[in-house]
């Protein structure tokens, strides 16, 4: 029997790598004879730059750059030749701030742009910006302000580049802008398809997460449809309605604005770069695939969304873990998996999954591997 074990990361308890371990342990328990293949996976936010760097040889740069509140910290990104990775949640994430410090109506890219501008000054032609995680809700204008772009209010007044500020943006100077995007390639990968503004865009579906109360989230939404205009006025950009423009707080639209950046499907580029489908020339009995948290955005570009596509594309049955599973008659009409297994089903308490999460992976692979034979 050959098992593939194809996870993302459990947040806030298991790496990707980890969970692959600990499925291998309980699967190994049940039979040691089975072959098992182990591929971490990422959907574009952060831990992707770890799974990348398993397939590539990556070196690190650390840059000093300032964080979300403006706060002056280092963060790293990586380079291959004239090839940048940039993780934006490593200068601009929701984990570099305390519980009290998150407020994406205060919150800043410029640290992104820092990484951004550093790697263009070291050579790089491609630079890809894996973009989730993120502290934000600036629609870019912070990591645009880092590269020379500045923006002003209705008094011709230069504001501060946070989202606070995107509803009074009346003028888009690219004037100080020193770089040829045009000789750089840019690639934004991302793992939602929300768009910039609305019900279902980045103020409204992330802002509360963030730290942005009803009304501050009111006023960012606001101030996304007020920056679309802007940007269409004096960069001829239509982002309305584009598909992961919402990405990071917007961050997807300000890419495609000021980089001239496309946007691709965090899964898809991360199952395309580490030669995933690779694995399915052999005869793979059945995969495991899993994340921390499975539920309807799941859905929306995560990693079992990917990896179920490809299964049922090539006929394999595949099983979900999760440390907690919500929309559970939803995810499987339409993921068809063979079985959902949940640390939580296991009447535990939060806490002790979270400290336990390694041997309740075990658990749980141990039971599918015992059931399917």
């Amino acid at each position: 029997m050959k098992v593939l074990i194809a996870p993302d990361k459990f947040k806030g308890s298991l790496s990707a790598q980890q969970v692959c371990d600990a499925v291998e342990r309980g699967v190994k328990i049940f039979d040691d004879s089975v072959e098992v293949i182990k591929h971490p996976l990422a959907d574009g936010g952060e831990g992707t730059l770890d799974i990348l760097q398993n397939y590539f040889d990556l070196k690190p740069v650390s840059v000093e750059v300032k964080n979300p509140i403006f706060q002056k910290i280092y963060a790293q990104y990586m380079i291959s030749g004239k090839n940048a990775f940039i993780e934006m949640s490593n200068a601009s994430g929701l984990q570099l701030l305390k519980k009290e410090e998150q407020n994406c109506f205060y919150t800043s890219t410029i640290g992104t742009g820092q990484l951004i501008l550093d790697a263009i000054e070291k050579g790089a032609e491609n630079i890809t910006l894996f973009i989730g995680g993120s502290a934000t809700n600036d629609a870019g204008i912070g990591m645009a302000s880092a590269l020379g772009y500045n923006f002003y209010n209705s008094s011709n007044q230069l504001i501060n580049p946070i989202g606070k500020e995107l509803i009074n943006i009346s003028k888009i100077d690219s004037s100080n802008v020193k770089i040829n995007f045009s000789k750089i390639n840019f690639t934004v990968v991302c793992d939602v398809k929300n768009p910039l503004y609305g019900l279902h865009g980045a103020a409204y579906t992330y802002g509360k997460q963030k730290g942005a109360s009803s009304k501050e989230i009111e006023l960012l939404d606001l101030g996304l449809v007020n920056f679309s205009k802007q940007v269409y006025k004096y960069l001829y950009k239509d982002i309305e309605n584009l598909e992961g423009g919402g990405a990071a707080g917007g961050l997807g639209a300000g890419a495609v604005c000021f980089l001239n950046a496309e946007i691709k499907s965090g899964i898809n580029f991360i199952i395309e770069k580490t030669k995933f489908i690779d694995h399915l020339n052999d005869k793979i009995d059945y995969i495991i695939t899993g994340e921390g948290s499975v539920d309807k955005q799941t859905l929306e570009g995560k990693v079992v969304n990917g990896v179920s596509e490809i299964a049922i594309k090539y006929k394999i049955p595949f099983y979900i873990i999760a440390g907690v599973v919500n929309d559970r008659e939803l995810i499987e009409e339409k993921l068809k998996p063979t079985g959902i297994n949940s640390i939580m089903e296991m009447n535990i308490t939060f806490d002790e999954a979270i400290k336990n999460a390694k041997k309740h992976v075990e658990k749980m692979a141990f039971r599918i591997v015992s059931n399917s034979i």
